[in-house]
């Protein structure tokens, strides 16, 4: 199964239904009490640790939370307000929320699918709210021949709509950046330039960008200097090892410790999540390394 496939799939499954979910209003205090670098493994307190909830789908929520909170990381990404509670369950945050997109290909770059997204945006933005999160991932979509202007323009119109309700209930929309050469063949937000301009366009601090490290390495490079010139407009970061997507130890390009180094700089206070499909056996043991390599 690619990997592409994957990601597609657990976040279809995630989207069906969720923005009808209730959600306990335990949860609010739970979110703006848990306290982060409580683990068995101490972290240095530089960088905020989550991981993606796809990349270890063959486990059960449960055990990845267990597993995840004992190596120092405190969030958990692309988690759905079904499955909140059991991160409420052990202290852990939804760190960035998902549920209302449509997919990764039809997004707000394409004025017909506003209609909907709109209606799932606004039924999603004060269920983040009330379980006191403050991150909800949405996308541009395909390009389908629109130009930069164009694919701006249409996301400008649908966002717009949005930022105030974002901005009452304090939560940021967050675009993510992909590659569009090897997994997202066609996605428009595929370069930093392209989701920063949109991002002075829109004018807001409630919406930013999802700067995927692995994506910008395979479309732009130039990562360390990108992250230092465009800081303010990133709310969250992604890992993998390029290339393959797979662990971010030595037998991949980028210098992670480094990058680390450089966003722990600009005074970066979100999280940085492991997005990477580990190759060991022992997936637990990639993953502690890779927190080890980015915990700087």
């Amino acid at each position: 199964m690619s990997q592409n496939f994957d990601r597609r799939t657990a976040l279809k499954g995630l989207i069906a239904g969720t923005v009808a979910i209730g959600i306990p209003s335990s949860l609010s205090a739970m979110a703006q009490t848990v306290e982060p670098h409580t683990s068995d493994f101490m972290t240095k307190g530089k960088i905020n640790h989550s991981v993606a909830r796809w990349c270890f789908g063959d486990m059960e929520l449960e055990a990845l939370c267990i597993a995840a909170k004992k190596i120092g990381i405190t969030g958990i990404d692309l988690v759905g307000p079904k499955d909140w509670p059991i991160l409420q369950k052990h202290q852990l945050v939804s760190t960035m929320c998902n549920g209302a997109e449509l997919n990764l290909v039809d997004g707000f770059n394409d004025t017909k699918f506003h209609d909907q997204l709109i209606k799932n945006y606004t039924a999603m933005i004060p269920l983040v709210a009330q379980a006191g999160y403050k991150n909800l991932i949405c996308f541009s979509g395909n390009r389908r021949g629109k130009t930069d202007e164009e694919g701006w323009n249409n996301c400008l119109k649908g966002l717009q709509t949005l930022i105030p309700l974002a901005e009452k209930y304090q939560v940021t929309l967050v675009m993510e950046l992909l590659n569009s050469k090897i997994d997202h063949k066609d996605y428009q937000c595929d370069r930093t330039y392209w989701g920063v301009e949109l991002a002075k366009r829109i004018n807001s601090p409630h919406f930013k960008l999802l700067y995927d490290i692995y994506h910008m390495q395979i479309d732009e490079g130039d990562v360390i200097r990108t992250i230092k010139e465009n800081h303010q407009y990133i709310a969250h970061f992604h890992t993998a090892g390029v290339p393959g997507r797979n662990e971010i130890d030595e037998t991949q390009e980028l210098n992670y410790p480094a990058i680390m180094k450089a966003i722990a700089a600009t005074g970066f206070t979100g999280f940085v999540g492991q997005e990477f499909m580990p190759k060991q056996k022992d997936k637990m043991a990639a993953l502690q390394q890779a927190i080890t390599i980015c915990d700087i």
